[in-house]
């Protein structure tokens, strides 16, 4: 590896152990609060639906990139089997 990929690698792995540390620090902060079995299956469905989305946009990515929706349109040649366009009024 080198030492820019080293570098990078470092950076993210120091950012993912930030987020993981703020993250438990915001867990258990409000320990004292008690949630009611409502609370948690808000959580669950709010978690559930979060990943439906983001699963169903990256499907939907991968299948206008396989199906040419995501290429530049470009010009048809005219056939000649199609008349020539008239721009006549």
């Amino acid at each position: 590896m080198s030492r820019g990929a080293i570098a990078v690698t470092t950076v993210l792995l120091a950012i993912l152990a930030a987020t993981i540390w703020w993250a438990w620090q915001g867990w258990v902060a409000h320990s004292d609060v008690q949630m009611s079995i409502h609370g948690y299956i808000a959580m669950g469905l709010g978690i559930f639906f979060s990943l439906v989305i983001g699963f169903g946009l990256m499907a939907l990515t991968f299948y206008s990139s396989r199906r040419g929706y995501d290429d530049l349109p470009q010009a048809k040649e005219p056939s000649s089997k199609e008349p020539a366009p008239h721009n006549i009024p």
